[in-house]
């Protein structure tokens, strides 16, 4: 919902540093894949309840989720960059409700919940990208066309560090993110129907 708004925001820092990395010969799906090593101790940081250290990792994997697309405008975008990207994008999304859900059996149940509901927008979002491929109908410089949605980027990370910071409120939070994820399901079924009749 505020993706593009915070883009718009943070894109320039990002693009001064991408132009900085890529100058080093720093390619961005090696920055990609650093980022996706990364959610390997964040996950654990998470079962062990070390929520200030995984708050540290989750932003350092933002950090370089970021970094590799401002590196990849300046280098020249790739359909395999963008996949992985994609890819390392909803390994990351699904760890860290998993990693809660694991650390404690009372964030079980909303914890399956909100993967579910994950796995529900992320259909939502790549079937109608992969059907409008080659259109201009989203939004910033995609390897796909990007639909909007009530739940984006931005507000899953704002979700994830409202986890962090207040972990007994994880059930509460992940419940209200995934009837949000449903809503924004239903709104791109809407979109659907009227960009494909």
């Amino acid at each position: 919902m505020f993706d593009t708004r915070l883009r718009q925001l943070i894109d320039p820092a990002l693009n001064r540093m991408g132009a900085w990395v890529a100058r080093s010969g720093i390619g961005a799906n090696a920055i990609t894949l650093t980022g996706a090593v990364l959610v390997v101790p964040l996950f654990y940081s998470l079962l062990l309840q070390n929520w200030l250290v995984a708050l540290a990792l989750l932003a350092a994997n933002r950090l370089l989720d970021g970094l590799d697309g401002a590196v990849a405008r300046v280098r020249g975008p790739s359909a395999w960059g963008g996949y992985l990207d994609s890819l390392c994008d909803y390994l990351f999304y699904i760890a860290v409700p998993l990693g809660f859900a694991f650390a404690s059996p009372a964030n079980e149940l909303s914890g399956l919940i909100l993967v579910a509901s994950f796995t529900l927008t992320a259909v939502s979002f790549l079937a109608l990208a992969a059907i409008l491929a080659g259109r201009d109908l989203g939004h910033g410089a995609k390897a796909f066309t990007y639909s909007t949605g009530l739940m984006e980027g931005g507000e899953t990370i704002a979700f994830f560090v409202a986890m962090c910071l207040f972990p007994a409120l994880f059930p509460q939070l992940a419940l209200l993110f995934a009837v949000l994820c449903l809503a924004t399901v239903i709104q791109r079924l809407w979109q659907a129907r009227n960009l494909l009749g």
